[in-house]
């Protein structure tokens, strides 16, 4: 570890300037996770600064720093949403004029906010990273003030101010300390000031399974990108590392644990039982890995800290992430079951089932020897679940479990019932799973891109809120057609996967 430079870290930590506007936010104990997981577990609330994350202390901090020096602007940042307002919230009480490049698929909560504290706003790019790339342009063009959302020494320190927060708040000691993870500000900021000052202190990095550029860079021991990124946890959806960050965060890291979105949108949950607020899915990313890591170790009392790191959630995600709290709990179930086609059959099947609670059921007479039925079940407890299984089993079913079958939770669930015609089979058949940015008049260009090439057999869509909207799509082709046809779907832009095969779709829709 290089002492000098961590040195250098601890004095900016300690001399920033992040309280002219940050709040020092409470940490509130979560009582039922901490008797449920047999340890002392607490929530560092960066949900309650002035603009609902702890992206202000960094923003604020470079920005003070800049005016000192006699830097006037105009600045400009690119962002999904936190540092966004970070930057206008700090330059409106600096008296500065910022510029924000905001993906167009950025939630409107964020993009308001950002205007209602004084920035100018420029939607573009469907992502971070054409977001950021335009920002930079525009900086070199323009001759403004680039300031990054994580790669830079007094962001880093702004945000490192929260490690010192925790060690002050915390003094009979932290046993660790679960850091959420996009580009590296916050974990590096936190764990050098940790690591520094108490290096008995585990600083574990939680990052989304679909978003794991930290973890994909320290199992390579060099910094890589990603090919693309999940969008559910949007203030971590960054593809690569930042530089600077790395090479702190390399030096003292303990471990780096990846969930899943079924695992956060469980943490929402926690983190409104614990504090009735509601974190947005990167704020509860932390408590996720923290969970996960304490059943995977058997951790049992220790002082356990998970820093919720924003609040900026649009409203209309609420649904999809109540949806998949049970199963982030492994607490329902989704069954593929088989019953005899013949009378009394679906009744008997409903008897087995007894009381247990059901939150969806579908059942459709086929002209088949055998029916299927889409059931999900919810338990109070995990083991439910294979007891449910083992029960089935008993009496003579073959469930199939489908609870991380994503096609099955997002589209199959809400039509099953309905199986091409006859002669479509005959003909042919593929499936294809597709995501477009979410925006205003998506779909439309969605379906004008797929114009009249080939029939169009089934087609599901949802609306969920997310920035990305999803499409469920069947086409009348024959096999020695399926090259073409992958050419045809490689030319709309779109990102899709042939779920021709998927268990889901053979079972119900087929």
């Amino acid at each position: 570890m290089n002492s000098s430079k961590f040195k250098s870290y601890v004095s900016r930590i300690e001399s920033s300037k992040v309280y002219d506007v940050a709040q020092i936010t409470p940490i509130t104990k979560a009582n039922q996770l901490s008797g449920l997981l047999k340890n002392e577990i607490f929530l560092k609330r960066e949900d309650l600064q002035p603009v609902f994350s702890f992206k202000v202390r960094g923003a604020y901090n470079k920005l003070a720093l800049l005016k000192e020096k006699g830097l006037k602007g105009p600045f400009i940042a690119a962002s999904a949403g936190n540092h966004a307002q970070g930057v206008a919230f700090g330059a409106k009480s600096l008296g500065l004029k910022a510029f924000i490049v905001m993906p167009v698929t950025t939630p409107s909560i964020k993009v308001n906010s950002v205007k209602n504290y004084g920035g100018r706003v420029i939607l573009h790019g469907d992502n971070f990273d054409e977001a950021f790339k335009y920002a930079i342009d525009l900086a070199k063009k323009e001759s403004y003030t680039f300031i990054h959302p994580y790669d830079d020494k007094d962001v880093i320190a702004g945000q490192g101010t929260v490690g010192k927060e925790l060690i002050e708040q915390i003094q009979s000691g932290i046993d660790a300390v679960f850091v959420p993870v996009g580009g590296g500000g916050l974990l590096a900021g936190v764990g050098t000031y940790i690591k520094s000052v108490s290096p008995e202190t585990k600083v574990i990095g939680v990052e989304p399974e679909d978003a794991a550029c930290l973890k994909l860079a320290l199992d390579n021991n060099k910094r890589l990108m990603l090919k693309e990124v999940g969008l559910f946890a949007d203030g971590v959806a960054v593809k690569q590392v930042g530089k600077e960050t790395f090479s702190l965060i390399k030096e003292w890291v303990d471990d780096v644990v990846t969930v899943s979105v079924d695992e956060m949108c469980a943490s929402v949950q926690d983190t409104f039982q614990e504090t009735r607020t509601i974190a947005e899915p990167a704020g509860a990313l932390a408590l996720a890995g923290l969970k996960k890591y304490c059943k995977s170790r058997g951790l049992k009392n220790k002082t356990l800290v998970a820093i919720n790191s924003g609040a900026n959630l649009n409203f209309d995600r609420l649904g999809h992430i109540v949806e998949r709290v049970q199963l982030g709990e492994s607490k329902e179930v989704l069954l593929s079951v088989k019953i005899p086609e013949e009378k009394g059959s679906f009744r008997k099947f409903c008897t087995f089932l007894g009381k247990r609670s059901i939150s969806e059921f579908n059942y459709r007479a086929e002209e088949s020897n055998e029916a299927n039925i889409f059931v999900a079940c919810r338990f109070n407890d995990k083991e439910g679940k294979g007891r449910l299984l083992k029960h089935l089993k008993s009496k003579g079913y073959s469930p199939k479990d489908l609870s991380g079958n994503e096609v099955a939770k997002l589209h199959i669930k809400h039509m099953v019932g309905g199986r091409a015609p006859k002669a479509v089979t005959e003909r042919g058949e593929y499936i294809f799973r597709v995501q477009f940015p979410e925006r205003p008049g998506a779909l439309v260009g969605f379906l004008d891109k797929l114009s009249d090439k080939f029939n169009i057999t089934l087609f599901h869509y949802r609306n969920q809120g997310s920035a990305y909207g999803r499409v469920l799509v069947g086409f009348e082709s024959k096999g020695k057609d399926y090259s073409k046809l992958i050419q045809y779907l490689n030319e709309t832009g779109f990102r899709f996967w042939d779920e021709t095969q998927n268990l889901a779709y053979k079972s119900f829709l087929k």
